[in-house]
């Protein structure tokens, strides 16, 4: 009996490192939940800054292009004549 006792305790002991063991990898995997719902969170607040960022920049380039920059002339050139067109259609549609 003695034996048999002994394995009893030996499961025994195993079964409670293996609770204690699984409860600490329960609180590790929900904080590492909770980190990633924080970097997500984070990640979607820099790619909105970028697009806003992306946006603004685009907007300061057109600008400086009509300001008479060298280099974008040409570029704006060629956006002014694409929404003359579009007005143009606009106003070519309204007529009909």
């Amino acid at each position: 009996m003695s034996k048999i006792e002994n394995i009893v305790q030996t499961l025994e002991e195993k079964i409670d490192k293996i609770i204690v063991q699984f409860g600490q990898l329960k609180e590790e995997n929900d904080a590492l939940k909770k980190e990633i719902e924080t970097l997500k969170s984070q990640s979607k607040d820099q790619l909105q800054q970028l697009e806003d960022n992306q946006a603004e920049f685009d907007s300061l380039k057109i600008a400086s292009s009509m300001l008479g920059s060298n280099e974008d002339k040409r570029a704006s050139k060629l956006k002014i004549n694409a929404l003359i067109k579009e007005i143009n259609d606009c106003i070519a549609s309204l007529s009909d």
